[in-house]
């Protein structure tokens, strides 16, 4: 296992080498962010105070150039992949192992968070760190997020699109998606009747994918910008506030990044590792700079087709699992419940830990289509296990204030098992181009 460790972080290794801009940009902007963050008296007023608004205006830009074409290129993508596939035969088995592998991975992320949580323990000794004054300043939005929606019926009809219009005006994802697969089943039903809008919409995915490198002449800087604005908000003295806390989710992590995605690659499919952590190295960078996984679709799926994964199954697996696969989300969730558990002196029964790890995968995968659904979710858990309004109060606060800290890891994760899944099912289905994802010396240049 150690070996087969340090071969993955040579392949990382090796990859950042290649893109040592965007690293770079990366470790300027965290030491450069907690420059700012000890120094927030000098950057709180005067020129130094426009110079970080000047950051949060170039990070949020190459943010907002980022989205600005992930709807047109899921829809389009979808559109494209389904009907590329053509045979509904074909379809619902890329569906099929579609939801069982990311059905692995999910489950496989709980199990560990809960695990390592009950083990270390984070929440013991941290009530001091929970803040009322911040429960104070959240409580209306808290309040008015629960009441909002307080049940899972309510979450689960919210996916479906009573107008599909409205729903792309607002980027609501999941319901956008719930349409366009309905929507693109029928075309690849009607025939060759289809071919102007398939050919429409196959416009528009070349176009957004030539956006995308447009848009990635500004990685370097968007990033530094990102990350640099993160870091400036908490500094890095908080991983020694509440060091368990971090220990527990980072381990977590690094667990499914280096452990499980290669276990899974080696069981279901015949994808190298070390070749493969290499070929995506351009879309994780990107993923923990934006902390994004739909800003990161774009680039995600231009590495996996550039080095060897066809069309056909990118245009499938990959919005989808933007969309739905949350699995570091569902980790650091599973962990954040138990960790506030711990912290107020709320013991959890085995059944109860299974629950918040159910509750946590169903947040983590409808979170995309509707606003605070992780939030929501969290609420109807710790609500129901002994915790006084007051306190679930505070604990939001809580994990509001240190999210951003764990955000950028835990959409590096969500990107990878992404990539991880697509590739196993195009090994399966014999759609992976062995020659061009092994021969890294002619990789085509991503960003």
């Amino acid at each position: 296992m150690k070996n087969h460790v340090q071969t993955i972080f040579v392949a990382i290794g090796l990859g950042i080498k290649r893109n040592w801009h965007i690293f770079l940009a990366i470790i300027l902007g965290v030491i450069f962010g907690n420059y700012i963050h000890a120094h927030s008296d000098i950057f709180s007023a005067g020129i130094p105070a426009l110079f970080v608004k000047l950051l949060n205006v170039i990070g949020q830009a190459f943010i907002r150039l980022i989205q600005m074409i992930v709807i047109p290129l899921v829809c389009s993508a979808i559109v494209v992949g389904i009907s590329s596939i053509g045979d509904s035969k074909q379809i619902g088995k890329f569906g099929k192992k579609m939801i069982i592998y990311y059905g692995i991975i999910t489950i496989l992320a709980v199990v560990i968070g809960a695990t390592l949580a009950v083990v270390v323990q984070p929440g013991l000794g941290v009530r001091e760190f929970i803040s009322q004054t911040a429960a104070l300043n959240i409580q209306q939005h808290v309040d008015a997020v629960i009441s909002q929606n307080a049940n899972f019926g309510e979450m689960f009809l919210s996916l479906i699109p009573q107008n599909p219009l409205e729903s792309l005006a607002k980027g609501e994802m999941i319901p956008i998606i719930f349409f366009v697969l309905i929507f693109s089943l029928a075309l690849a039903k009607v025939g060759d009747i289809n071919r102007p809008i398939v050919s429409f919409f196959e416009s528009v995915f070349a176009a957004t994918m030539k956006v995308t490198d447009w848009i990635m002449v500004f990685a370097a800087p968007g990033i530094f910008a990102l990350t640099t604005v993160a870091v400036s908000s908490f500094g890095l003295g908080i991983f020694t506030t509440i060091s368990k806390f971090f220990l527990v989710v980072f381990a977590g992590f690094l667990i499914q990044l280096f452990v499980i995605y290669p276990l899974m690659l080696r069981v279901f499919s015949k994808v190298p590792v070390s070749t493969f952590y290499t070929a995506i190295i351009e879309a994780l960078l990107v993923a923990f700079g934006t902390a994004s996984s739909s800003a990161t679709l774009p680039l995600t799926i231009a590495c996996c087709e550039k080095r060897g994964i066809s069309h056909k199954v990118c245009s499938f697996v990959l919005p989808l699992g933007a969309t739905l696969n949350m699995d570091g989300t569902a980790l650091f969730q599973t962990v954040a419940v138990i960790f506030l558990t711990q912290a107020y002196g709320v013991t959890l029964e085995p059944l109860q830990i299974i629950g918040v790890m159910i509750l946590a995968i169903i947040a983590s995968s409808t979170s995309a289509g509707i606003p605070s659904a992780g939030l929501i979710t969290i609420a109807l858990v710790l609500s129901g296990i002994g915790l006084t309004p007051q306190q679930l109060v505070e604990g939001f606060a809580f994990l509001f204030a240190i999210e951003r800290v764990v955000d950028m890891l835990r959409t590096t994760v969500n990107v990878a098992s992404d990539a991880v899944v697509s590739a196993i099912i195009a090994d399966n289905e014999n759609e992976i181009n062995y020659d061009l994802l092994k021969n890294t010396d002619n990789y085509k240049e991503i960003i």
